[in-house]
């Protein structure tokens, strides 16, 4: 769904026919982000050039930065991912674009178990793409059914660790 370290920045469910990119969150995490929110933020991010009083405005009055939200994916959905690069498609055995079903590896809390299986049966988890790698959602029927309560335990239950 998302990984545990990206349960405290904003997030929503992927769509279907949707293309995502491998994004590394605040967290330090790895996660999947639309292009479109990825490049919302890096338009009002400040520019390079700036006169000192504009500094000075932004330091005792810091602009808001709007977060890029994490887009969770249900286990069981199936994509495909793009710009598979080459020392992962050789350790694999797959080639640089494949059909993936998204899986989590572990049931364990607080550990990385967001990954894709390919057709060949091998799994890497999200933490293991490239940043900047691509994935397009095709089909999120096949989602196992979405356990609410087990997401807001997990949610509570982060948010109490803090």
């Amino acid at each position: 769904m998302c990984d545990y370290s990206l349960m405290a920045v904003p997030n929503r469910l992927a769509r279907e026919g949707e293309e995502l990119v491998a994004h590394r969150f605040p967290t330090g995490s790895l996660g999947l982000a639309s292009p479109a929110d990825l490049k919302r933020a890096s338009d009002r991010a400040p520019s390079a050039r700036r006169t000192f009083w504009c500094l000075m405005k932004d330091f005792f009055n810091p602009p808001r930065t709007v977060p890029v939200p994490a887009v969770c994916i249900p286990p069981g959905a199936r994509m495909k991912l793009l710009d598979i690069p080459a020392r992962l498609q050789q350790d694999l055995g797959v080639g640089p674009c494949e059909a993936v079903t998204f899986t989590q590896i572990s049931a364990a809390v607080n550990s990385y178990r967001d990954a894709v299986r390919f057709s060949n049966g091998r799994e890497v988890r999200l933490q293991e793409l490239r940043e900047g790698q691509r994935v397009r959602v095709l089909d999120l029927s096949l989602a196992e059914e979405l356990d609410l309560e087990r997401l807001r335990e997990e949610r509570a239950e982060f948010n109490f660790r803090r």
